[in-house]
């Protein structure tokens, strides 16, 4: 075990109850001086508990927690940054009208007399992105006009800017693409060089293994051990999150595949995308996938009536359908579950059952009175299907985690009880158990004679869980494969442009 005296954050036997919910059980946290270390576990499993402890956000029922060697007995969000504990959060918390420069030295401004001195601040906010990052983005540039990897350069830089000695990152990779990560990663890897300690969340197996020094695996609220994943195989580490062998991360499918449902003919929406045709049969998943800007984020817009496509044509079992707006792909019994679920997918000041029941009142319904026997059977239901850890069915969604929030959103329309169910990226963000409990659900659906469209850029989990795989490269479906030819770097290769001769999957 590490010595107290090079462990920047020494948290131990630390618990949380909400209630009758225990959302941490004598929970320990060690993280040393420059090292990046890993935090890892299924949605509720307690991660965002802990760091919300350590940010000072939550008091804890029971434990203790020393920061750089100074044991703290009452953490406020102020005292722990005063203690060089610093917090990089998903959700980028930045003002979008203030520039570069107020933006690192907000509340820290240099100062002449009462006055801030806005030529010291552009300097000293200039000379941190140059020596941090190697970056020379004009300090009076506004935060709106940057891109997602920039803002997540411009928080750490305020962070550094107040002498940092912690940084904790909460799936800073999230909204990045892969050049972004590999310019991420290489600044964490300088800070850590620096003694600078990282905390590191992600649900990002691969990322955990490349960037972490060790890894503590929470469940169930309590760490269940600490790792070193370049010793440690990702699947093991999986099988401790998880408490089950990740041979079973894919679900077997026991559906009879029956007549196309979906059918898409010629449809275009230039400049998007031209020419797509493909058909989804009942009881059949098939994934779709193509890079950033290929247009397949517009074709699964037209599909729902977010988008107009200027050609083509769309049927549903065989009845033409062209949806002018989301209203009439719904009544059409096509349901669409966001990528943004927590933004486009739950009311938070709703309770779950209103959440989950919000697109399927109808089921319930009869000469206008909602059977709320019926209702509640079906949501307890979801509730179980999916994990979704809530005290019961009419808590507020808001005071459910993020994961359990994305739960929530996922379980309302794949309550619609619909012929097409048309997925965005439905596992991003997700931890892995939860994936597990997703796949087995939209089995139940395609066993139930559902058509599945399944778009992800996880290509892994295309492979392994599709029927089908539709490959879409600058705007047209240029390979289509069947399960017995997935493979995840075949699909890469498909989708940057390397194997673009069309073909069709056997059916």
């Amino acid at each position: 075990m590490e010595s107290q005296e090079n462990l920047a954050i020494d948290m131990r036997g630390i618990s949380k109850s909400f209630g009758v919910v225990k959302a941490l059980i004598e929970a320990d946290l060690q993280v040393s001086r420059g090292s990046i270390h890993g935090l890892v576990g299924q949605n509720g499993a307690g991660k965002s508990t802990i760091i919300k402890v350590l940010a000072g956000i939550l008091k804890p029922d029971a434990g203790t927690i020393r920061i750089n060697g100074e044991t703290v007995s009452k953490l406020t969000p102020a005292s722990v940054e005063r203690l060089g504990v610093h917090f990089i959060h998903q959700d980028r918390l930045l003002v979008p009208t203030a520039t570069i420069a107020e933006a690192i030295f907000l509340n820290h401004e240099p100062k002449i007399g009462p006055f801030v001195n806005h030529r010291e601040m552009a300097r000293r906010a200039s000379a941190l992105l140059k020596l941090y990052f190697d970056l020379d983005l004009p300090p009076g540039m506004l935060v709106q006009d940057l891109t997602t990897a920039q803002q997540k350069i411009v928080q750490i830089t305020r962070a550094l800017a107040q002498k940092a000695s912690v940084l904790v990152l909460d799936e800073p990779t999230a909204a990045l693409v892969k050049k972004e990560v590999d310019s991420l990663f290489r600044v964490l890897r300088r800070l850590k060089d620096d003694g600078i300690a990282v905390i590191f969340i992600s649900h990002y197996m691969k990322e955990i293994e490349d960037l972490c020094d060790a890894v503590t695996v929470m469940r169930n609220g309590t760490d269940v051990g600490v790792v070193d994943p370049r010793s440690t195989a990702i699947d093991d580490i999986v099988a401790m999150m998880i408490n089950r062998d990740v041979g079973e991360m894919f679900p077997r499918r026991r559906s009879t595949v029956g007549a196309p449902v979906l059918q898409v003919s010629g449809l275009g929406m230039a400049p998007y995308f031209s020419d797509v045709s493909f058909d989804v049969k009942a009881g059949e998943v098939v994934g779709l996938t193509g890079l950033l800007g290929s247009g397949v984020k517009e074709l699964i817009q037209c599909l729902f009536g977010l988008d107009r496509p200027d050609r083509g044509s769309v049927t549903i079992d065989g009845t033409a359908a062209n949806f002018p707006s989301p209203v009439s792909a719904v009544s059409n019994e096509v349901a669409l579950v966001p990528e943004d679920r927590r933004a486009h997918g739950v009311a938070v000041g709703l309770s779950v059952r209103e959440n989950i029941s919000l697109a399927s009142l109808s089921r319930y319904s009869k000469g206008g009175f909602v059977s709320r026997s019926a209702e509640n059977a079906s949501i307890d239901g979801l509730i179980k299907e999916l994990s979704i850890k809530t005290p019961h069915r009419d808590a507020l969604v808001k005071t459910l985690s993020g994961g359990n929030q994305q739960k929530v959103a996922l379980a309302k329309w794949l309550s619609c009880q619909s012929k097409v169910y048309i997925l965005d990226e439905p596992t991003v963000a997700v931890d892995v158990g939860a994936k597990v409990e997703i796949y087995t659900l939209l089995n139940r659906l395609a066993a139930e004679g559902a058509a599945i469209l399944f778009m992800s850029s996880d290509l892994l989990e295309l492979a392994g869980f599709c029927d089908r795989v539709l490959v879409i490269y600058r705007g047209e479906l240029v390979n289509e494969y069947a399960a017995g030819e997935l493979d995840s770097d075949v699909l890469l290769s498909a989708a940057s442009g390397a194997r673009t001769t069309a073909r069709r999957a056997s059916a």
